[in-house]
């Protein structure tokens, strides 16, 4: 499945391209930082965490109870996840490959 083309633009590549540059956590956090507010980079990160309950089977009330999401956040995240353009699905999976690797 592919993105929402509708996103795309040449600021928009111009983000994904820097984001690409970053080398470590450190520079994520500095870079994020000076881009996004704290709820912001807190939602993302909490947006994350549920995709990765989800994907290990966790209910609803768990997950929010542990990440403090709505459920209409849930919901939103769960729908992306089935139908999505398998973002949540590529970084996940990338993730548990780096850390079967660690």
């Amino acid at each position: 499945m592919g993105f929402n083309h509708k996103l795309q633009d040449k600021f928009t590549d111009q983000l994904f391209k820097a984001i690409l540059t970053l080398e470590t956590v450190d520079e994520c956090y500095r870079f994020f930082e000076d881009v996004c507010t704290v709820s912001e980079i807190k939602a993302l990160a909490q947006r994350l965490e549920v995709a990765k309950m989800l994907e290990e089977g966790y209910t609803y009330g768990k997950i929010a109870e542990d990440t403090g999401a709505s459920t209409a956040t849930i919901s939103r995240v769960k729908k992306a996840l089935h139908y999505g353009a398998d973002g949540y699905k590529l970084v996940l999976e990338r993730l548990k490959q780096e850390k079967k690797q660690a």
